[in-house]
């Protein structure tokens, strides 16, 4: 799968019941998931089973009320000086994840977004 510096990329819907999301999803769009394990996280397959375009996360953020879009990133170092530079709100520094490392900022409006690269 092909990702573009600083372009969306990803998105996460929160899915406190792990089990019934996917299900609904299945059910009504057809979707499939890559399952991490013990209701930890659920990758949404893309069409064409070429990797991921979203996730369902029982663990979302507190205050989540709505997707989190992800932007993608060649640079994320350089992504959190920019943010900050420009005026957003890191509100998560850089972490490791499986797929690299991502952090989250709010925006000028208040809308909260993360931003990963695979390194």
């Amino acid at each position: 799968m092909v990702h573009t510096h600083h372009a969306l990329d990803y998105v996460e819907l929160p899915a406190p019941d792990l089990a019934a999301s996917t299900a609904f999803y299945a059910q009504a769009f057809g979707w499939s998931f890559n399952d991490y394990g013990d209701g930890a996280y659920a990758g949404i397959r893309s069409a064409d089973g070429e990797g991921e375009v979203g996730g369902l996360n029982p663990a979302a953020l507190s205050g989540t009320v709505g997707p989190l879009i992800l932007l993608f990133s060649t640079d994320l170092d350089a992504t959190v000086q920019a943010v900050e530079q420009a005026g957003g709100d890191v509100v998560q520094q850089p972490y490791a994840f499986p797929g690299g490392r991502r952090f989250h900022f709010r925006d000028p409006a208040g809308n909260e977004l993360g931003v990963w690269s695979e390194t």
